[in-house]
């Protein structure tokens, strides 16, 4: 395909006033044709079982893009399956070889048209995010600054949450793992509930003594009834849980109103990691439907998605937290003003340490950006060799 025109208003700008503005004569001519996009998928399994109220798996697959152009590659990802590396391979590959790299939103809308047959949500939007987040990571590599510091950052850090809890982990398996987390200063924990109800509040008593006064999450995905998230909600006050995540289904925007409505003080009522445009959350958010959006950069369509969804909610007056994809979500967290902590979710955290050089680590509860260029995640090729699937 060939490059559309590249228009860059600063070359309508005469240079001495270019240079007036401290502009580099070279940012003003700034091109670079992406040459190359290439995907890799690799699949790891879990250190254990592990389930939540409506699915179990044993292993996670992580789609990986690299993007070059100007003597760079850009690394992007998305937890996806398979297939999502068929539509970057089968479609998006050749749409966006030959654009320029700086365009990020001529790419990003080349390919949402180029998915309309097979349609923009699901498989498709997770492979636009692979390619988007690598695309943003090269424009940072070619412009040799970090991908915080080309976004812009709103705060120089950002807190997280330790999330993993799942429905196969005994009391003692919850009570390590939250002792773990603390002893990385992180004080906010969450636990999967919903696939076995009757054990639901004692394992959340469990989370609580385990946790001490630290602020505790609990993750249902989808599992109750309407009756029964409301009659938990009440239950889970008991032990001061102040996030209720997905109690019902979030299809289901009406009964999640409901229980934003009517469910206890002080309890959050999150959904949104299944969000897939900016339609979606015009729709969950319009539906006043959630406390705290959740907005996850490897299914909204990357980066770009994320920026999008992120400014409607702020519209909205709705604050946001990220979804999983700890790595990748550092730099649009620090970026984006209302975003309240990010999900530093255990098999992610797991894998992107296998996988990836570079991978920012926490310090007191909260993570910091490096200040490579781009996001300063490598593939450790050797190691993963062995997971590619």
């Amino acid at each position: 395909m060939e490059p559309t025109e590249h228009f860059n208003p600063l070359e309508k700008i005469p240079r001495y006033r270019r240079e007036s503005l401290h502009v580099p004569e070279s940012i003003s001519l700034m091109s670079a044709a992406i040459t190359h996009i290439g995907v890799s998928v690799y699949t790891v399994p879990t250190d254990r079982l592990e389930a939540d109220g409506t699915l179990t798996w044993d292993n996670t697959t992580i789609v990986i893009v690299h993007a070059s152009a100007g003597g760079h590659i850009g690394l992007g990802y998305s937890y996806a399956s398979r297939a999502a590396a068929v539509v970057v391979e089968d479609i998006l590959a050749d749409v966006v070889k030959g654009r320029d790299a700086f365009d990020i939103p001529d790419c990003w809308l080349a390919m949402r048209r180029a998915v309309r047959n097979q349609g923009l949500t699901g498989v498709a939007a997770s492979a636009i995010a692979a390619v988007d987040t690598a695309l943003w990571d090269l424009k940072a590599q070619l412009l040799n600054v970090s991908l915080a510091s080309l976004m812009g950052k709103s705060v120089m850090t950002m807190p997280v949450y330790g999330s993993g809890g799942f429905t196969t982990y005994h009391n003692k398996d919850l009570h390590k793992q939250i002792e773990s987390w603390r002893k990385s200063g992180i004080t906010k924990a969450k636990i999967k509930i919903g696939e076995h109800p009757g054990e639901d509040v004692s394992r959340v008593k469990a989370a609580r003594a385990a946790l001490g006064d630290g602020e505790l999450f609990v993750d249902a995905n989808g599992a109750y009834s309407v009756k029964e998230a409301l009659w938990f909600a009440q239950k889970f006050q008991e032990d001061n849980v102040i996030w209720f995540e997905e109690p019902v289904t979030s299809d289901n925007l009406e009964a999640l109103h409901l229980l934003k409505q009517d469910g206890p003080a002080g309890m959050d009522i999150t959904a949104g990691e299944y969000i897939y445009d900016l339609f979606g959350a015009e729709r969950m958010l319009s539906a006043k439907a959630v406390d705290v959006l959740q907005l996850d950069a490897t299914r909204c369509q990357g980066y770009s998605g994320f920026m999008q969804a992120a400014a409607l909610a702020q519209a909205h007056n709705i604050p946001l937290s990220s979804h999983c994809a700890p790595a990748l979500h550092l730099p649009i967290c620090l970026h984006v003003p209302t975003m309240l902590h990010m999900e530093y979710f255990h098999d992610h955290v797991r894998l992107e340490n296998m996988l990836f050089e570079g991978v920012p680590q926490v310090v007191n509860g909260s993570l910091s950006p490096n200040d490579k260029p781009g996001h300063g995640l490598t593939l450790k090729r050797a190691d993963a060799q062995r997971y590619a699937a």
